[in-house]
């Protein structure tokens, strides 16, 4: 009897344990960097338990598999069995996916993007055309400046889209930036009209703010930093297009003082060797973490093993998990081997 009531009392504390554990996590907003192989997609999941996936990744070529598995994956390891709300930023391959397979997958609930695509482009419209009937079908908005993307325990706000942008600084931001006079605003790349129709986003959750431009190129960048800073400080920032150099602003990099920069890049695309040191001057940096080891750059401008969640060789489709509490602490951890790291104390 007695050994019983103690195997009893260890799995009642076990229980509890795990319990606490939950109740801990479910105080958090959960991010996951998903490796789409220098595509897009970012899944949030909210404290009260409120899913947003932006971007779908690829569709399937003949040397590419779909990323919608990896998508679902990531869900399932948060614990999701739908996703709430998912957000298009714009149309180019490696964001806008196949969003017929991943609703075949995993339920959608409604889809949010910039209107319609601008192109003469016959496969970029017979993709668009795949795409527009499912959102027609399962339910659709059109985003502009200023909006809200309705998930329920976080705030996120648009502050570009289709190729404008915020005008009002946010809270805490419009203070002039020096940077502006050191950097010349970049030339627009006609080539890359689509990605500057981008829907970026503010992600707030009490004092932790991401910033999350997409493929917003370093022209348009340099008008939401100059000649003042509309963004302000985040804890954390996303890097535009990947990390290819076409996307970086120093004027924006240093403005928002990002304690951490993450690049969603992959093997042979992005984080370029140029934008290595932009990052790595940035005020306020700690740490970069990278989806991937890029193979363009080479060791002199790829961070430690440990912040990189694939290394070169065999790709393991491992992610970048952020985990945010209120107060702007938060924790970053790479999905290959546990590391993590502990910011804003």
């Amino acid at each position: 009897m007695k050994i019983r009531a103690g195997r009893s009392l260890i799995r009642a504390t076990c229980l509890l344990a795990l319990l606490a554990t939950s109740l801990t996590a479910a105080k958090n907003l959960d991010i996951y960097v998903i490796d789409v192989e220098g595509g897009k997609a970012v899944l949030l999941v909210s404290p009260t338990g409120q899913s947003m996936l932006i971007d779908a990744g690829w569709p399937a070529s003949n040397n590419r598999t779909a990323s919608t598995d990896r998508i679902v994956e990531a869900a399932r390891v948060a614990g999701l069995k739908r996703i709430d709300n998912l957000v298009i930023t714009h149309f180019d391959i490696d964001h806008i996916g196949d969003v017929a397979d991943l609703v075949s997958k995993i339920s959608v609930g409604h889809i949010f993007d910039h209107g319609d695509l601008q192109t003469s482009n016959t496969q970029a419209m017979q993709r668009f055309a795949s795409y527009a009937a499912v959102r027609e079908r399962i339910g659709h908005t059109v985003l502009n400046v200023g909006d809200r993307v309705p998930i329920e325990g976080a705030d996120v706000r648009v502050v570009s889209a289709g190729g404008k942008l915020i005008t009002k600084p946010l809270a805490g931001a419009g203070a002039h930036n020096v940077l502006c006079d050191r950097y010349r605003q970049a030339d627009t790349l006609a080539s890359d009209a689509e990605d500057d129709r981008s829907i970026g986003l503010m992600i707030a959750f009490g004092k932790f703010r991401m910033l999350d431009l997409a493929d917003l190129e370093a022209h348009l960048s340099h008008d939401l930093a100059c000649p003042n800073n509309l963004i302000g400080p985040v804890s954390v920032y996303n890097v535009n297009v990947h990390g290819q150099f076409k996307g970086i602003a120093p004027e924006l990099v240093g403005a928002v003082q990002a304690p951490v920069i993450v690049q969603a890049n992959g093997a042979r695309k992005g984080a370029d060797a140029q934008t290595w040191p932009v990052l790595q001057g940035a005020a306020g940096l700690k740490d970069i973490w990278q989806v991937h080891y890029s193979l363009n750059a080479g060791n002199g401008a790829n961070p430690a093993d440990d912040f990189i969640a694939n290394l070169e060789g065999p790709d393991g489709f491992k992610w970048i998990q952020i985990s945010a509490e209120k107060s702007g602490v938060f924790t970053v951890t790479n999905a290959r081997n546990g590391f993590s790291r502990r910011y804003g104390r």
